[in-house]
């Protein structure tokens, strides 16, 4: 612990990035690291390439007709990522050739996103609680299934053979994967399920609640380990660091908490001016991606900011 906080003491600092012209829903950095997307209630999304510490923009990606709510990339391949937008429409977009190589139509307005660890399915969920698994080579439909319960966020577990959603009743569902056979619900929490990320070393899954906790699952027991209560508010987004050490959670609190995942310690709270709507780690280094519900101060304080933030910076 005191290693990693003597990390962030040499390393506090937060910079941001301007990348679209309302909030940003959602970041992610490529498999290799070396780029983060954003998207944004302005239906476009944005590339950056990292440089040293610093984002330059790259390109800005336009063709959604609405907001892109949730975007994620190839798990392996560092050029290829997918944006679900309210228009009823994913893109899968190059970043080689800044085109969008494919608009799949769904049947609803797509609220989350994931590509599945072998990196040839993707899973969108609807508005209407309709999750429709996409061939990643052919575009086309593989699997739909209507559930019954609000889902929130959905996820393949690292080996690819189990499906999760977390629910608005506060559970865990899990599919068998590609069946899509019930296997277990779990009761995780009191009030609606909200986020669900896997760690990179497959030992643990966290969800994050409107309850204000975040719990560690055990993947091969399916037992909650631990919980993380320092947030006040409904845990919105959460992210595990490379090395499966440290987890980021956020909400309308007006700070991240960065935990040890073995112990639960804090580590550290990254300062923020509003609500987060979304946290990312570098899949190589401890640095740190957000976006808030920022407000353009300067100018006009009801305009917002859109910016992208790394912390983790010398």
């Amino acid at each position: 612990v005191q290693a990693m906080q003597e990390l962030f003491r040499a390393n506090t600092r937060s910079r941001e990035f301007p990348a679209h012209g309302a909030k940003v829903h959602s970041v992610a950095w490529s498999c290799c690291g070396r780029r983060l997307a954003s998207g944004s209630f302005d239906k476009t999304a944005s590339v950056f390439l990292l440089e040293k510490d610093r984002l330059v923009k790259e390109n800005n990606y336009r063709g959604h007709g609405d907001s892109v709510d949730q975007l994620c990339w190839h798990p392996s391949n560092p050029d290829l990522f997918v944006t679900a937008s309210g228009d009823k429409t994913i893109r899968i977009w190059d970043v080689r050739t800044t085109k969008c190589i494919a608009t799949v139509n769904t049947k609803g307005e797509n609220i989350n996103i994931c590509w599945s660890p072998d990196g040839q399915t993707i899973a969108v969920g609807n508005k209407d609680d309709v999750v429709t698994f996409i061939d990643a080579k052919t575009h086309r439909s593989k699997a739909e299934e209507q559930f019954k319960f609000e889902v929130n966020e959905i996820s393949w577990n690292n080996d690819n053979n189990m499906f999760f959603l977390t629910n608005g009743n506060g559970c865990i569902n899990i599919l068998s994967y590609p069946e899509l056979k019930p296997i277990q619900s779990i009761n995780a929490h009191p009030s609606n399920c909200i986020c669900i990320k896997f760690d990179p070393m497959g030992k643990y899954f966290a969800t994050g609640s409107a309850d204000a906790l975040v719990s560690l699952w055990d993947v091969d027991e399916l037992v909650c380990v631990r919980c993380f209560s320092r947030l006040d508010w409904p845990v919105r987004t959460l992210s595990f660091s490379h090395d499966g050490k440290m987890l980021a959670s956020a909400s309308e609190d007006h700070f991240i908490d960065i935990a040890e995942v073995e112990t639960g310690e804090k580590l550290w709270e990254v300062q923020c001016e509003s609500p987060t709507f979304t946290v990312a780690w570098h899949p190589k280094r401890p640095l740190l991606a957000f976006a808030c519900d920022d407000k353009d101060g300067k100018y006009d304080s009801s305009r917002e900011a859109g910016t992208v933030k790394l912390f983790g910076l010398p």
